[in-house]
């Protein structure tokens, strides 16, 4: 039976909610600060700043337009096109992310592709050591090992990447 897009969203949430639990126990105990790359309307950015909420969180996006209460700090939100802002910021933090979440995904085909192509050539350096990077979207960043997804998660619906020591 085809999946509609009602159960391929279903999927996705469930996916992305059981490899952020995983990524939160994972970097337990390590330093490193924390990238979100794609604001939307707020609620991982809510969902990271509640479970993680002595990390430095930077938020990335071309606009705000989220929910009053999940708009991060001024000096944590970093506005503009990803083509700059990203390579500008993986330059400033190279070696301290502890976990990168990437929710650039959307329904266009050139999008998802520019955005892969973005992604896979500009976020190792900003990666720490064995640091985690999440995303919505398959991608082929240097340095990095896929891992497999933890339970609940549906293959192909989140991917999770460690960059090697």
């Amino acid at each position: 039976m085809k999946l509609t897009r009602l159960d391929k969203l279903r999927l996705r949430l469930v996916a992305q909610d059981a490899c952020l639990a995983w990524a939160f126990e994972n970097i337990k105990g390590r330093s490193g600060i924390v990238f979100e790359l794609g604001l939307g309307h707020g609620r991982t950015y809510d969902h990271i700043r509640t479970h993680l909420p002595d990390r430095e969180i930077y938020v990335f996006d071309r606009e705000v337009d989220c929910y009053e209460d999940c708009i991060p700090p001024t000096d944590k939100m970093i506005l503009g096109d990803m083509r700059q802002t990203v390579p500008e910021a993986v330059r400033r933090f190279a070696g301290q992310v502890v976990l990168l979440h990437a929710d650039t995904g959307s329904y266009g085909d050139k999008h998802n592709t520019e955005m892969q192509q973005l992604l896979s050539a500009t976020l190792a350096p900003a990666l720490a050591p064995e640091g985690l990077l999440l995303s919505d979207l398959k991608l082929d960043v240097p340095g990095t090992e896929a891992v497999p997804l933890p339970p609940g998660a549906t293959e192909g619906r989140y991917f999770i990447y460690r960059r090697q020591r």
